[in-house]
């Protein structure tokens, strides 16, 4: 490892600066990173699937549990291409099933829930340690950064979330309205236990999907947190300062040689004379001090006050009293004598006495306070307890004139709805259609007061049609609205019994006749 090599500025940074540059790292690399993830990923994916396909969710559970042996080769490659050693996308995939090797057991197993994971796998990876070494340089490692690499993998795992829910509404948004109106939760659970399996394992491969975005982001800040650490803990950043300054004066190195050489002739005679300052000279040989003696100094001096005191004080007292001079008698004799035998009587077995009718008083007055509080406020009290909220008397929303292009007024239909759909159903079936489903809107918002907005979708109003629990109603309603987004939106015309169909339907709810 040559840090001139660096393709990084090599200082220390903060925790999150650190993380930005990962960031910035795998960006650089992001089409080796996501390329080769996606390569080592998806066919895995794929074959727990067909292993599992009774099980979809068992798939995605062991897919996540294999995190950590994925993880290694974006590792690997972010590693070599910091010292611009970058490989090819043959040579990492190559070099993949070697790096599974050292350790893999336990990254899958007592070591998979660690939220330090991608701050630590370097030291497995790279450094290639284990056992105690693993041990104490983890202990090293640990004492600064261990938060953030937590809080990375905090925010990374609701980031998978986040994304994973996102790429399903996205999915749920692109399905056809028709088929949507056409779901229903019981349906669909019990055709996820029979033939929709399918369906679920599409939903389910969204999520390997965004693990290619996000899984080499991770795995970068997680190794440029670790290169921070070490550029602090081993001053990176002075040793390149050094070799710089030497790479600068390998030109005048010789010159200076020369130069001293030709000066040593000159030099004054004392330099040949006898060194006194080595490890034989009599300034050392006839020090008194040993280095047992200094050890017993050292430790006489910390067994002492104030290092250490044996001394312990269970009692109340005046000073100094252990000192048996004149002084402190006199100092003594002018304290009262009351307070003494005070401080006396406190230090005997009367003193938790005096506690527990001290902690009873306190507590009575906490109870006096309270109570007086409430007969001061009862008033007000009173007022909140008798308070009710008021009702106000529900007001009629409006009828909307216009809902989906149709105007729903009542004063708008004709007298009687279902005559006026046959005849019109034979030269206009969408005008036919038309005419019947905003007469079932008038319906709905007069004698059944259901609320409509504009604003409101197809869907919207038959879940509100479901809430009236009627399965007359909600049968011809669905029927009604389904052929008429087919004609209204995909231009495609009913099929002839229809007709009959819907007119008998209409009758049947709301009576022949006028449509009031």
């Amino acid at each position: 490892m040559r840090l001139s090599d660096a393709t990084v500025v090599i200082r220390p940074r903060t925790t999150w600066e650190a993380m930005d540059l990962g960031v910035l790292m795998s960006q650089q690399h992001r089409r080796l990173l996501m390329t080769s993830w996606a390569i080592i990923t998806l066919p895995v994916y794929l074959l727990l699937s067909l292993l599992l396909w009774d099980s979809p969710s068992l798939v995605v559970m062991l897919f996540w549990w294999l995190k950590p042996a994925f993880e290694r080769l974006p590792l690997y490659i972010l590693s070599k291409a910091l010292f611009g050693e970058t490989p090819t996308l043959r040579q990492a995939l190559l070099q993949w099933p070697a790096l599974l090797k050292p350790q893999l057991l336990a990254s899958l197993t007592w070591r998979r829930l660690s939220l330090s994971r991608s701050f630590l796998m370097p030291v497995v990876q790279l450094e290639g340690l284990s056992g105690e070494a693993r041990t104490q340089r983890l202990r090293v490692l640990l004492q600064r950064n261990r938060g953030a690499a937590q809080w990375l993998t905090i925010i990374g795992a609701h980031l998978e979330t986040a994304l994973w829910f996102g790429l399903m509404a996205l999915f749920y948004l692109f399905v056809p309205q028709q088929v949507e109106l056409q779901w229903d939760w019981e349906m669909l659970v019990s055709a996820a236990e029979r033939d929709w399996l399918w369906f679920e394992h599409l939903v389910n491969f969204l999520y390997p999907l965004l693990l290619i975005l996000w899984e080499p982001v991770y795995v970068a800040c997680g190794f440029s947190l670790y290169l921070n650490r070490r550029t602090i803990l081993e001053a990176w950043d002075i040793e390149l300062v050094f070799r710089r300054l030497r790479q600068r004066l390998n030109g005048v190195a010789t010159v200076l040689m020369l130069l001293a050489l030709m000066l040593l002739p000159l030099a004054p005679p004392a330099f040949a004379a006898e060194d006194s300052s080595g490890p034989d000279s009599p300034r050392l040989l006839n020090q008194p001090l040993t280095s047992a003696a200094s050890r017993d100094g050292i430790k006489a001096i910390l067994d002492a006050p104030p290092f250490k005191n044996p001394e312990t004080v269970t009692r109340y007292r005046f000073g100094e009293e252990t000192a048996e001079s004149p002084e402190t008698e006199n100092k003594n004799e002018a304290k009262p004598s009351w307070l003494k035998a005070l401080f006396k009587w406190l230090g005997s077995q009367r003193f938790d006495i005096a506690a527990a009718l001290i902690q009873v008083v306190l507590w009575a007055c906490l109870v006096g306070a309270i109570a007086w509080l409430a007969w001061r406020y009862r008033e007000r009290f009173k007022t909140l307890a008798n308070r009710r909220p008021t009702k106000r008397p529900p007001t009629e929303r409006a009828t909307p004139a216009r809902m989906f292009g149709l105007d729903i007024r009542e004063e708008s239909l004709p007298a009687d709805v279902a005559a006026s759909v046959e005849q019109l159903w034979a030269t206009e079936p969408r005008e036919a259609l038309g005419l019947l489903y905003r007469a079932l809107l008038s319906r709905l918002h007069h004698d059944f007061k259901i609320p409509l907005k504009p604003a409101d979708t197809e869907g919207q109003v038959l879940q509100r049609v479901e809430q009236l629990k009627q399965e007359n109603l909600l049968g011809f309603s669905k029927k009604l609205t389904l052929h008429w987004q087919n004609i209204a939106y995909g231009h495609r015309p009913p099929p002839a019994h229809l007709q009959q169909e819907l007119c008998d339907g209409w009758r049947g709810l709301f009576g022949p006749g006028a449509a009031r």
